[in-house]
């Protein structure tokens, strides 16, 4: 009767795939709640101005030496700070895709498949 399922073989697989599916949700977990606390620097004209992110890509600090604070720049100065946010946030994903490289190894996804799912 269960021979077309592969006998009872098939359901000690499926329960395998569900306890590793689970590992896999915990670990998630608990490699978003550690994404919060790594952080990451933003940098622009050439140090400049900096900003600091978490690897989750919220901005948790902006620092700017004070050298550019000049009326005819403001442009300038806008420039600079979205430079700097953008890298912070582009240093962000970068950082936050190491951690879940590192989470998934040896777990025999096909290369570039992105989690979670």
């Amino acid at each position: 009767m269960l021979k077309g399922l592969g006998g009872l073989g098939g359901l000690g697989d499926m329960a395998k795939i569900m306890k590793q599916a689970q590992e896999m949700q915990t670990k998630m977990a608990e490699m978003q709640e550690n994404l919060s606390a790594i952080t990451v620097e933003g940098v622009s004209g050439a140090g400049l101005v900096k900003a600091t992110a978490t690897a989750k890509g919220e901005l948790v600090g902006l620092d700017i030496d004070p050298s550019i604070f000049n009326a005819d720049d403001k442009e300038v100065v806008e420039d600079l700070i979205l430079a700097a946010i953008k890298d912070a946030q582009s240093r962000a994903q970068e950082k936050s895709q190491e951690e879940l490289a590192k989470l998934t190894e040896g777990m025999g996804l096909p290369p570039g498949m992105k989690l979670p799912f």
